[in-house]
């Protein structure tokens, strides 16, 4: 690791430590900075668009052969699908050792209008999510999945047109650099933007008191997410060890990615910072550019892992038991949701909606944990990279050799 490398990870996690020492202390005043942390995120998503276009057909096209897609295409998904399984295990798993619900009571602060109004979202209506009518709509609204669904097509077919695809592929290869070097700039940034978004979200919580209410009334709930995160996130760096030949150093590569997930609670915000992570740690760039974008999509381990301890927290709390069959009911569709939950406002709540009402469990059931889900959702945001970035370097030594 470099020494401007260091310099920029000790500054960020200054940055974080000082954001929440502000933000305790000196509580809604802190609020007041807030834009400045928004500006540093909205700089990152400016780039989200144009870098995963380029990325994902700069990435496919320089597989060759459409064929060796599928192949890695389908390696890359059984990954993903196995991990985020695996995920909602870990997350059942804590969650009937701890049992953290049991005599919460249902006391609830009711759902927000954005989650009330995605009530009736269905699996059907993520299944549509993945090809949009409006390509240029999609990309405006953020809504990343069709958007790389769209990518992968197009760069299908332009590696079937031979010789006249060399201009065009230059230009994608060319775009994803200068949007690389954009990453470096804005991240001259990082330290005071990750001070101002996280001082500014414990400001408007209404500081440390009031946030130490909120974790000390759902404190073991609290526990458990963070218990069933932090031991996925293990079992995320042995799956690395055992299949790359990679370790300790590649996390600390990633590990500005990572204190960024943290700060901005967003895997498609931190996504062109994982690619610059993970290419500086290595990783072959066609790994990087085809397997990171999907995975800031669809891969969620991190929030499927937290619905799962969400929803057995609610029936808990509500004293519904929950027996084999309603849990592998919650296992398969917490697993099913994280994957489609991307290009959905408030995915990870949306998507709950799904498992609740697959188990027969009231919506309402959210307004439990509401108070606490900014919070939380910062550590789930780092377990989703953190299972990205274990991905591309897994992925890594399927890709065919590169033509020379």
């Amino acid at each position: 690791m470099s020494l401007n490398e260091n310099k920029l990870i000790i500054a960020i996690l200054i940055g974080a430590i000082a954001g929440i020492i502000c933000g305790w202390f000196f509580g809604p005043v802190m609020a007041s900075v807030a834009w400045i942390g928004d500006l540093f995120l909205d700089a990152l998503k400016m780039m989200i668009v144009p870098l995963i276009i380029a990325a994902v057909i700069s990435g496919v096209t320089s597989l060759g052969d459409i064929r060796k897609l599928g192949k890695v295409g389908g390696i890359t998904l059984l990954y993903y699908a196995s991990t985020t399984a695996l995920a909602v295990l870990i997350g059942l798993f804590v969650v009937n050792l701890i049992q953290p619900g049991v005599g919460v009571g249902e006391a609830t602060t009711g759902l927000s209008d954005q989650i009330s109004n995605r009530a009736d979202t269905g699996f059907v209506d993520i299944i549509r999510s993945l090809i949009s009518p409006n390509i240029i709509s999609a990309a405006a609204n953020m809504q990343l999945l069709p958007l790389i669904v769209f990518c992968l097509i197009f760069a299908a077919a332009l590696t079937t047109i031979g010789d006249k695809n060399i201009t065009i592929i230059r230009f994608f290869d060319g775009l994803n650099e200068v949007m690389m070097k954009l990453v470096i700039w804005v991240m001259t940034f990082a330290p005071i933007g990750i001070f101002a978004l996280i001082a500014g979200k414990i400001g408007n919580a209404g500081g440390g008191q009031a946030v130490k209410q909120e974790l000390l009334a759902v404190g073991s709930y609290c526990f458990t997410v963070i218990l069933g995160l932090s031991i996925h996130f293990i079992v995320l760096f042995i799956i690395l060890i055992l299949f790359t030949n990679k370790g300790r150093d590649y996390l600390l590569k990633l590990l500005r990615a990572l204190v960024t997930a943290f700060g901005t609670a967003s895997s498609s915000a931190t996504l062109p910072l994982t690619m610059e992570c993970a290419i500086e740690a290595g990783i072959d760039k066609r790994s990087v550019k085809f397997v990171l974008p999907i995975g800031a999509t669809i891969n969620m381990d991190g929030t499927a892992l937290y619905e799962s301890v969400a929803v057995m927290f609610i029936a808990q709390a509500y004293g519904y038991s929950m027996g084999i069959g309603e849990q592998t009911i919650i296992f398969i569709t917490a697993t099913l949701a994280a994957i489609g939950a991307a290009g959905i406002p408030q995915a990870g709540l949306v998507t709950m909606l799904i498992v609740l009402d697959a188990v027969g469990l009231p919506a309402e059931g959210i307004g439990l944990i509401l108070a606490v889900d900014w919070f939380l959702d910062r550590f789930r945001t780092t377990v989703n990279v953190w299972g990205d970035s274990v991905g591309a370097a897994v992925i890594e030594s399927y890709l065919p050799k590169e033509q020379s």
